[in-house]
């Protein structure tokens, strides 16, 4: 018989649940590094709604661009920016609609943004908590409008929740906060959201790589719901 060999991983390195001696979560952090190496997501606060925008980088010519998701539906109020696992957030993205469906169907009202933004982090928590579960290696940008208005949050594969008035997730977001903390202002229309969330993944990107009106996908949220933004508008902007 060969002797078991034990290994020299500390068990806090492989577990989600147990902290190391110095207080981190080590599989949350590294669930941290995979959305470090996604492309690019933002959201804008305007006067009258919520801007999410996507870089939807893709890595063959074979490739449908149609079929790629990086902004997803909630309800007619709320969407959300994904960077990291697509698998992982294709797997929220369920939850949180049936959760939107579950309260419309007891209150008969759409969830306000800021509930189900809360519902998302607490999900996210619980993966990290449990024995048997690893992290989401996701992040979200959740964006919606309800009647207290505009609304934008962060959530990251921790669980931790923040509110923002414009927000970067994935590959290089400190290059795009950088943009909106230099150009950002309260009340600014929808035309300058979408130009500040376009100049924000712009400058997110590595120099080899060159951006394009249809290699970014950009929705809108306002009193009347989640739409896509036309082409129409987005050259307007640039006007």
């Amino acid at each position: 018989m060969y002797p078991v060999q034990q290994s020299k991983v500390p068990a806090y390195d492989k577990a989600a649940t147990m902290f190391s001696p110095d207080g981190r979560l080590y599989q949350v952090e590294y669930a941290s590094k995979i959305v470090e190496q996604g492309s690019t997501g933002v959201g804008v606060v305007y006067a009258d709604g919520i801007v999410l925008a996507a870089d939807k980088s893709i890595s063959s010519k074979m490739i449908i661009p149609e079929s790629i998701e990086k902004i997803f539906k909630i309800d007619n109020n709320i969407g959300v920016v994904s960077a990291g696992l697509v698998g992982d957030a294709r797997r929220l993205v369920g939850i949180a609609r049936r959760q939107a469906q579950d309260n419309k169907m007891v209150f008969s009202e759409n969830i306000q943004v800021e509930t189900m933004a809360k519902e998302i982090a607490e999900t996210k928590q619980a993966f990290t908590q449990y024995g048997g579960l690893r992290p989401f290696g996701v992040a979200f940008i959740i964006g919606g409008f309800d009647e207290k208005g505009p609304k934008l949050f962060e959530t990251e594969p921790s669980g931790a929740l923040a509110e923002y008035k414009a927000v970067a997730v994935g590959r290089n977001k400190d290059k795009a906060m950088e943009v909106f903390e230099k150009e950002f202002k309260e009340g600014i229309s929808l035309s300058d959201a979408v130009v500040m969330a376009y100049k924000s993944i712009e400058k997110s990107m590595p120099e080899k790589e060159k951006i394009s009106a249809s290699r970014v996908e950009f929705v809108v949220i306002d009193k009347e719901g989640f739409r896509h933004l036309s082409d129409r508008e987005f050259k307007a902007a640039f006007k």
